[in-house]
């Protein structure tokens, strides 16, 4: 090559690369190698290129450290704390429903079994029974459950009892002609089926805070005509409801 080739060469402007250039190996692009400066940014240190041995370790912000890890291993420790707050609200919720059954059953009501047929055919074997203890008023008839006499003189396996109130406090009670007489009048039981005989009655006041009770199976009954009047004491409570058999249901 001539010399005035070659600064005729060094005199002719550069022109820009086109679109699609691709321009010789070696030549910064500013896409790659290393970044393309800004006109006026020449002066300006490069930053250093990626696994450069001198860059300064990064600094945790205090108060982060171990965060992750915190994170991770806090979840099992709020399901549990979960877990317990929900065992202890069952407890508590079982421990007042058995507080709840305890009252009722020793203040307010009360189920027995009938286990014989001294009641039939009102209640029969097998029937279970609602007994209301407070709040209630006894009449002629009502049926009561009364804990046996202390003094009873005849073996009962049974620590209670069922009968129907026939006589009330103050009555002069006795029996003629298969019937039951208050104060010299015979009594009208329409309870009992027809045809029933009732005997063994001897004549005697009732004294207040007692009274007269007998099964409606008279001919089967261990009651008031063999241990006497019982007194309102041992008495349970009143019966108010036949729940089973369920189609026996029936409100007294």
């Amino acid at each position: 090559m001539e010399p005035g080739d070659l600064e005729g060469a060094a005199a002719r402007p550069v022109e820009a690369p086109g679109p699609g250039h691709t321009p010789p190996p070696g030549i910064p692009t500013g896409y790659g190698d290393a970044p393309a400066l800004a006109p006026g940014n020449e002066d300006r240190p490069l930053p250093d290129a990626p696994g450069n041995q001198d860059a300064p370790p990064l600094v945790t912000a205090p108060g982060l450290q171990g965060v992750g890890a915190s994170k991770a291993g806090g979840a099992p420790g709020r399901r549990r704390s979960r877990a317990r707050r929900i065992a202890v609200e069952w407890l508590a919720v079982i421990v007042l429903a058995l507080g709840i059954a305890v009252v009722l059953r020793t203040y307010v009501v009360q189920s027995f079994y009938i286990p014989s047929g001294s009641m039939e055919p009102t209640l029969m074997p097998g029937d279970r029974i609602l007994v209301q203890k407070m709040g209630y008023h006894l009449a002629r008839f009502d049926m009561v459950v009364f804990h046996r006499p202390p003094d009873m003189r005849y073996e009962i396996k049974y620590k209670d009892l069922v009968k129907r109130i026939i006589g009330l406090p103050g009555d002069t009670i006795s029996s003629a002609n298969g019937e039951v007489y208050i104060d010299g009048k015979p009594l009208a039981e329409p309870f009992l089926p027809r045809g029933t005989v009732t005997t063994g009655i001897r004549t005697q006041v009732i004294p207040k805070g007692y009274y007269f009770v007998m099964g409606d199976n008279r001919t089967d009954s261990l009651d008031s005509r063999y241990f006497g009047p019982i007194s309102a004491k041992w008495i349970v409570g009143k019966v108010v409801l036949r729940f089973w058999p369920l189609g026996a249901f029936h409100a007294f």
